[in-house]
C-alpha cells in the first residue's frame, strides 16, 4: 500500500467507495425496489381487508387476546392506530426480511458476481469496503422501517381520519404525542433488528451465495423466536433478542416506560457488535478469489 501511495499521490483510502456511490448502486437494484413496493403496498392491503371484513372487533371466543387483540380492535379508530397496527403485524417477521436482505446480500452478491476482487484491486481497503456496505445496508434497513409506518399513517388518516392514538390498555394519547411515540416504536424496532443485521452481514462475508446469507439470518431469527416460546427456559429467555422484540408496546402506554426497551436494546446491541466484529475479522483474513 505504501508503494501505491507513493506512485499515486492523490490516493486517499478514506475516499474510496464513498457512501453516496454505494447507496445509489444499491437503490437501483431490483430487490430494493421490490422490497420498497411490498412495504408501501401492505397498508393498502390491510385497508382493503378491513373494508371487506368489517370493523375489527372481539373474536368469537370473547376476546382476551391481550395487546394483540386490542391493537387490532382499534386499528380503524384513526390513522395513528392504523400505523401502530401495521407495525405490530409486521415487526415479528416482515420487517426482518428487508434487514436480512440488505445486510446479507451486500457483500455476498459482489462475490457471486465475481466483482469483489476488482473492488479490492481498485484499490478499496477491506475495512473501508465493509464500512461502506454496512452503513448503506443499515441506512436502507432503517428507511424500510420508516417507510411502512409513514405510508400507513398517511393512508390510515385518509381512510379513517386523524385522531388520538387509542391505547391498548385504555385511554388515548393526544395528537401532539402520537408521532413522537410512533417514532420511538420505529427506533426500538430498528435497534432490535440489529441482531438480524449482524447475522446477515457476518454470513455475507462467509459465503458467496447471497440467498444463503439472507436465508440463514432469517432462519436463525425464526429459531430465536421459537426458543422464546419455550417457557421451560425460564429467565434464560431474557438473553434472547426475540424476548424483547415487542417491548415497544411500553411506548404506547399512558406513561412511557423505558425499562423493557432499554434491556432489549442492550441485548440487541451487544449481540450485534459481536457479530459485526466477527464479520470484519473474517473478511480481513479471507482469501478473495471471486
Amino acid at each position: 500500500m505504501s508503494a501505491l501511495t507513493e506512485s499515486a499521490p492523490g490516493y486517499r483510502a478514506g475516499r474510496t467507495l464513498p457512501f453516496r456511490v454505494e447507496l445509489v448502486r444499491q437503490l437501483k437494484r431490483r430487490r430494493t425496489m421490490a422490497m420498497g413496493g411490498i412495504l408501501a403496498v401492505l397498508p393498502f392491503v390491510l385497508i382493503v381487508a378491513f373494508a371487506i371484513g368489517g370493523t375489527p372487533g372481539a373474536d368469537e371466543n370473547g376476546g382476551g387476546g391481550g395487546s394483540r387483540l386490542n391493537l387490532m380492535d382499534t386499528a380503524t379508530s384513526s390513522g395513528a392506530n392504523f400505523a401502530a397496527t401495521c407495525l405490530f403485524v409486521s415487526a415479528g417477521f416482515l420487517l426482518v426480511v428487508p434487514v436480512a436482505l440488505f445486510c446479507g446480500d451486500t457483500v455476498a452478491s459482489e462475490a457471486s458476481w465475481s466483482s469483489l476482487r476488482y473492488l479490492l484491486a481498485a484499490p478499496v481497503p477491506r475495512a473501508r469496503l465493509l464500512w461502506s456496505k454496512l452503513s448503506v445496508a443499515l441506512s436502507m434497513s432503517l428507511a424500510a422501517m420508516v417507510l411502512l409506518p409513514v405510508v400507513a399513517l398517511v393512508a390510515g388518516t385518509a381512510a379513517y381520519g386523524w385522531g388520538p392514538l387509542e391505547l391498548p390498555t385504555g385511554g388515548s394519547l393526544g395528537t401532539a404525542e402520537t408521532v413522537p411515540r410512533l417514532a420511538i416504536v420505529v427506533g426500538f424496532i430498528f435497534v432490535s433488528q440489529l441482531v438480524t443485521a449482524g447475522l446477515a452481514f457476518w454470513l455475507s462475508t462467509k459465503t458467496d451465495a447471497p440467498l444463503g446469507a439472507v436465508g440463514g439470518a432469517v432462519g436463525l431469527t425464526i429459531i430465536g423466536n421459537v426458543l422464546d416460546q419455550v417457557t421451560a427456559l425460564g429467565t434464560w429467555r431474557e438473553f434472547l433478542p426475540a424476548h424483547w422484540q415487542f417491548a415497544w408496546a411500553d411506548a404506547v402506554q399512558p406513561q412511557l416506560e423505558w425499562s423493557g426497551m432499554l434491556k432489549g436494546s442492550a441485548i440487541s446491541v451487544t449481540y450485534a457488535l459481536v457479530l459485526f466484529a466477527l464479520a470484519f475479522r473474517n473478511f480481513s483474513r479471507k482469501d478473495i478469489v471471486s
